[in-house]
């Protein structure tokens, strides 16, 4: 009986009264974030956490000085992902989704203003940088049936008011992705609604150094529930009777128990299901000597994107010569194009000298050749040549942007495919590749 409850209520009980993130150790906080495993599996490969509080006023800053760079009076969020970059705080992120019911005001001078859920106001209490705590932002049909118009109406005006105290009375004002009714109310009070989506991109594309290292731990997190998730596969895929669900299942567990959030996608597939891509996982059976693939999708601890794919072998036979030629020439895409990322490279000039997939894999080769990432897929996109837009992405790459480079070697008309992944950021004097996991020895022709 030596056990105290105040050694219960840690989520750390050999640590005082924070974390080595600077955050409570009290089991019962409102905010979320790692677990002890995690922090215990960060611990062990030597990873430096970030400071939450500094990551949170760097990321205020950034947002701030876009407002004033546009001569807003503000910008105001309803984007999930918008918010929880300004506030750090969730709620229901999946509903919100498609239920907005949040949004979030950064008034030129600062003063940040959240409208949350009527009966969770305390969910960004545990953040000082969010002043006040509302309610009234939700603006869709199920909510609030035929009187949206007054709902919108007395939202709008709360805005109003704000931007005349703290926005310099500018009517300029940022928003990213308002309902119908919020952008005529908006308008009606004597905004000048301008596409917030574009500030909010640019200024997070930017990370900051805590930003980076919160990074660093949630693609350590994402790569050991990739190892857990590949363990799995190869003990009991060749027993049979394992589907792709039930392999894709063990990866959102994993997440979750490293304080991982949600995983966007069900990109998983096996054998021909591979080709054409961006199928998803689904009851097939997987059998022994295929190929299974997939890309995580996967926000993980502290609501950071890990977005890697690999392609496994699964079996104790070998795997087909086309399949061994088709993982080398993505992995030498992968790497080639990685060799391009330093400072001061042009966007477009990564599109024009890419690395060139053979010809049967033009026609199903992937989206993009890369893509920001962060607390999800973001700006930019880095087309292949003959998908690029001149002008679309006319800028340079800088210090701290982070991006996943990746490829699909899928060859027309055939019956598998090869998708890779890795995510990168951007430094002084190159790139710091974050993703460790290696590449399938028997694909690569090494066993």
């Amino acid at each position: 009986m030596n056990t105290h409850y105040r050694d219960t209520r840690k989520i750390d009980p050999s640590r005082g009264a924070t974390l080595g993130d600077g955050s409570p150790n009290d089991a019962n906080r409102i905010e979320i974030g790692p677990t002890q495993l995690a922090f215990r599996e960060f611990e062990t490969a030597g990873i430096e956490l970030p400071n939450l509080a500094n990551m949170r006023q760097f990321r205020l800053d950034r947002l701030v000085s876009h407002v004033a760079e546009r001569d807003y009076g503000g910008i105001l969020m309803f984007d999930p992902l918008n918010v929880r970059y300004a506030s750090d705080s969730t709620n229901m992120q999946l509903w919100n989704t498609h239920n907005p019911f949040r949004a979030l005001l950064v008034c030129a001078d600062g003063y940040m203003v959240i409208w949350d859920y009527k009966n969770a106001p305390f969910l960004s209490s545990f953040n000082p940088l969010v002043r006040e705590a509302r309610s009234g932002a939700d603006l869709f049909y199920f909510d609030r049936g035929d009187k949206i118009d007054v709902a919108a109406d007395r939202f709008s005006g709360e805005v109003r008011d704000l931007i005349r105290e703290h926005g310099g009375g500018n009517m300029r004002l940022g928003v990213d992705k308002p309902m119908i009714h919020g952008l005529r109310a908006l308008e009606a009070q004597g905004f000048t609604v301008m596409p917030g989506e574009e500030l909010t991109e640019k200024a997070r594309a930017i990370k900051g150094p805590d930003e980076i290292k919160a990074m660093r731990c949630s693609v350590h997190a994402c790569e050991m529930a990739m190892f857990e998730m590949e363990r799995f596969a190869r003990e009991n895929i060749p027993l049979g009777n394992v589907s792709e669900d039930d392999v894709w299942a063990v990866l959102h567990a994993e997440n979750i128990k490293r304080g991982g959030e949600w995983i966007e996608t069900r990109l998983l597939t096996s054998g021909p299901r591979t080709n054409p891509w961006f199928q998803e996982c689904g009851p097939r059976i997987v059998n022994n000597n295929e190929i299974l693939a997939f890309d995580t999708d996967l926000v993980g601890t502290y609501g950071i994107c890990c977005d890697m794919s690999r392609t496994w072998w699964i079996g104790d036979e070998k795997p087909r010569s086309d399949m061994i030629d088709a993982m080398k020439i993505a992995v030498e895409h992968v790497e080639k194009n990685m060799e391009m990322l330093k400072p001061g490279v042009n966007i477009e000039d990564l599109c024009r000298n890419t690395h060139i997939l053979p010809d049967n894999m033009q026609k199903q080769k992937y989206g993009c050749l890369m893509h920001g990432v962060g607390l999800c897929d973001e700006w930019p996109l880095v087309a292949y040549p003959d998908k690029m837009v001149p002008g679309a992405f006319d800028y340079e790459l800088q210090v701290g942007q982070c991006l996943c480079v990746e490829v699909l070697a899928s060859p027309e008309g055939g019956d598998f495919s090869i998708k890779l992944e890795d995510q990168v950021v951007i430094t002084e004097d190159g790139y710091e590749n974050l993703s460790k996991y290696p590449w399938d020895a028997a694909l690569m022709g090494l066993t």
